[in-house]
């Protein structure tokens, strides 16, 4: 898969107008784009039809997590948006999960429409280990809860996760390699982890075995986007 297809642009930002200007100015370099709870609250579902517009693709990272019925509606208005990917948390339990995947596949039959990937959010890559026991009272090590996450994420039908590259092959080791791992926490090696906890440069995260990686502030953020795709993609094709 060439690097542009793995890489996907973070529009973590406020509105429309910005996104869509990101869109334009990566042009051919960049086909999937993520768009997130500020961008979705902020300009709602017409920022998917504008990318689609663009002919680029939307990973909705909206993380959905309610009870099942709530959800799994949430998870087909997703599917009639023609999203590439869109999440649901994995803590939100088998019933949840396997919900919102039955019913993606029964509406994308019955309307023929493609089914978009759907992705179990493992744990934050801004939460520690030290947060996850003290604060959420999960006793067990970190790595065993994501590996926990990714089972159950596998057993309710689910094309893949979402965690850090840290987590990345022992997931693959223990749920097998066509199960898709999006990565994000990604940051070049000359910046900053901002408010990331566990994260991983690009050729890292990829040389552990991740079929996505995620970038956002690393790059729109920068003095020269352009330029800084250009190098990462760069050491990407390194690995």
């Amino acid at each position: 898969m060439p690097w542009r297809e793995k890489l996907i642009i973070a529009l973590d930002v406020p509105d429309s107008e910005y996104a869509l200007e990101l869109v334009d100015k990566f042009g051919d370099q960049i086909e999937i784009y993520k768009v997130g709870l500020e961008l979705f609250t902020s300009a709602g579902p017409k920022i998917v039809q504008g990318i689609h517009k663009r002919k680029k693709k939307v990973f909705l990272d909206l993380k959905l997590h309610d009870i099942p019925n709530t959800a799994a509606k949430a998870a087909v208005a997703a599917a009639r948006l023609g999203v590439y990917m869109f999440n649901v948390h994995a803590s939100g339990g088998l019933e949840m999960m396997k919900m919102c995947r039955d019913s993606v596949v029964e509406l994308c039959l019955k309307e023929n429409l493609p089914k978009p990937k759907i992705l179990g959010v493992t744990v934050l890559t801004s939460m520690s280990q030290d947060v996850l026991k003290a604060e959420i009272g999960i006793q067990h090590s970190l790595n065993t809860h994501v590996r926990h996450l990714s089972a159950l994420a596998l057993k309710a039908g689910l094309d893949g996760v979402v965690a850090s590259g840290h987590e990345v092959s022992k997931i693959k080791n223990h749920c097998g390699k066509g199960f898709i791992i999006v990565t994000p926490g990604i940051r070049p090696s000359w910046h900053p982890p901002d408010d990331q906890h566990r994260t991983m440069t690009p050729k890292q995260a990829l040389r552990e075995g991740a079929d996505y990686i995620v970038m956002g502030r690393a790059i729109i953020n920068s003095d020269n986007p352009l330029k800084t795709l250009e190098l990462i993609s760069l050491e990407m094709l390194t690995v």
